[in-house]
């Protein structure tokens, strides 16, 4: 007898058949898919209604260790200084209580034709104000924040690069979060900004964990844990707070020598087998990101000639380094960006697997945006993962930065989702939350539409993908990029019974009016994780309510973050 039977649905199982009516658990696995009229019987059953059923959202690059809070203000939305320091200002008055005043979410385009500079936040409070662009990679300081980190007298900070202007800090730092995620840079940053303290980390795992379950996402790949604060997922592990199935991504900063990642192995060997959470994946940066003019590009950016931005370390070291990891057998997941950046991480990779004579590594890299043409068909010929997110093609981010900074003669080659697909590759989709909103219905939206949230602005059409497409690669598409096709990413008899059950039948929807749909239910290993209509649940479960919600535009993280 099946444990419980989910009938009268749209059951998209992306395995064959490739449809279906209802679907099967019993002992935390699918038993049985089929037609209602045939379905055995079951000590629960819960009518779908005609809603449609899917494998549970994979989402392959949320940074958990992001998520919001209440001590610092967002710049979600505010797109104008005028709106910046109204915030910030509001923010201020509101908690006197605070040393530090920390915001997150700014957009590079907030002051139009330059970087904002810490002249913009004079006014509004003798405290220092400490400021994460919404990629987490720029940070943007007021004069006492420079003042109290001695950066005007020239002292070192470990978490990113201050600018200068004839000497003087300008209040701009680059390079924040690939030098903030090192052991020194963790270690200066904890000194520094109240909120990075293990504590405030860990309330962000958990929130972020709690919405994971809410928006039907089922497995969520950590990408870059420093191995100091290892211990944050397991100690949500023993808490109870590890509703979805964490793959944890260990970072590597650029300079670590071979002594490191002989402790890299060593995590990873020692790590219990845990069905939940388990480690492996190693975490690079080939370059850095396009809107601070920081990736590296293989001619020279539009607005600024004669600069094409560089590697983090030189070609011939990144490609060591990178071998050396494959040689200990570690799948690494890499950053990169531009379309030098992304040609040097797929060099690497076909050189390691030259060098070493391994296969199916299923090495992944992270954001491809800049592609050029002649990289494109490496993708499948490798089997290296494009780990992108649909959210950041949309005109409302890169309009003013990134688009300026590229210039219209390269649009062709940004995120070439459709493209990708069309040669084979193995797309992995993910939200990168929180430098995108974690609801991979937005996602869905985003490759739908490659517009902004409002529905207008659409840009480059021609890379458009269709919901069964995106569905794909946010499931199966998933699972293959981590060595778990068998079991998740698919309804499937004998697979986990990760599923998600839509408010809707999403492919009888319009892309627009995808983002107003929700998650109503999420199951993991049959377990209810999620229950938005406590359909199953008498009592609300581990993720309440009717739709998840981050806080406000005006309440939320001190960022340090993570783009990508």
């Amino acid at each position: 007898m099946l444990d419980l039977l989910l009938h009268n649905g749209i059951v998209r199982t992306f395995d064959t058949p490739g449809w279906a009516q209802a679907v099967g658990i019993a002992d935390g696995r699918i038993s049985w898919i089929g037609d209602d009229a045939d379905a055995p019987s079951a000590r629960r059953k819960l009518d779908l209604h005609g809603r449609l059923l899917t494998p549970g959202i994979i989402d392959s690059h949320n940074h958990l260790l992001l998520g919001f809070d209440a001590d610092a203000v967002s710049l979600e939305g505010a797109d104008s200084l005028a709106e910046v320091r109204r915030r910030i200002a509001d923010h201020a008055e509101a908690r006197p209580d605070l040393d530090w005043i920390c915001a997150e979410n700014a957009v590079y385009s907030v002051v139009p034709g330059r970087r904002p500079n810490a002249d913009d936040l004079r006014g509004l409070t003798q405290r220092p104000v400490f400021i994460t662009t919404y990629d987490q990679h720029s940070v943007w300081l007021n004069d006492a924040a420079i003042r109290l980190l001695g950066i005007d007298s020239g002292a070192r900070i470990h978490w990113g690069n201050p600018e200068y202007d004839d000497g003087r800090p300008t209040g701009w730092v680059t390079d924040f979060y690939t030098s903030a995620m090192t052991s020194a840079g963790l270690r200066g940053l904890q000194s520094d900004i109240p909120l990075y303290s293990p504590d405030r980390r860990y309330r962000r795992l958990a929130s972020s964990l709690e919405m994971a379950a809410a928006y039907g996402i089922t497995t969520v790949v950590e990408p870059q844990v420093p191995l100091a604060e290892l211990d944050l997922m397991y100690r949500a592990r023993k808490e109870g707070l590890v509703h979805s199935r964490v793959i944890t991504a260990l970072f590597h900063p650029v300079d670590a020598d071979a002594a490191f990642r002989r402790d890299l192995r060593e995590a990873v060997d020692s790590a219990p087998v845990d069905p939940m959470l388990r480690l492996g994946p190693v975490k690079l940066y080939a370059d850095d990101v396009v809107e601070p003019h920081t990736a590296a590009m293989l001619a020279d950016y539009a607005n600024q000639p004669g600069h094409r931005g560089k590697p983090t370390l030189p070609p011939n070291e990144f490609t060591a380094m990178l071998t050396e990891l494959d040689r200990l057998g570690f799948q690494t997941h890499t950053h990169a960006t531009g379309d030098w950046g992304i040609r040097l991480a797929l060099d690497s990779i076909e050189h390691a697997q030259r060098a070493n004579r391994t296969t199916d590594r299923r090495h992944g890299i992270v954001h491809v945006e800049c592609l050029h043409p002649d990289d494109l068909p490496r993708f499948a010929s490798l089997g290296v993962v494009p780990a992108m997110q649909p959210r950041h093609c949309s005109p409302d981010l890169v309009a003013g930065t990134w688009m300026d900074n590229v210039g219209e003669e390269r649009w062709d080659r940004a995120w070439r989702l459709r493209s990708l697909a069309a040669s084979g590759a193995r797309l992995a989709f993910s939200s990168d939350w929180q430098v995108g909103e974690m609801d991979p219905l937005v996602g869905l939206y985003s490759a739908m539409t490659r517009a902004g949230l409002d529905g207008g602005s659409s840009w480059t059409p021609d890379e458009r993908l269709d919901l069964d497409s995106s569905l794909r690669a946010y499931t199966r598409g998933g699972a293959w990029a981590w060595h778990a096709e068998d079991t998740l990413g698919v309804i499937r008899v004998g697979a986990h019974a990760d599923l998600v059950a839509w408010s809707a039948n999403l492919y009888a929807l319009e892309p627009g009016e995808l983002l107003a749909e929700r998650a109503d239910l999420t199951l993991v290993g049959g377990e209810v994780v999620h229950d938005a209509l406590h359909e199953l649940t008498g009592t609300p479960p581990v993720s309440a309510g009717t739709r998840p919600h981050a806080p406000s535009s005006s309440l939320s993280t001190c960022g340090h973050g993570a783009h990508h």
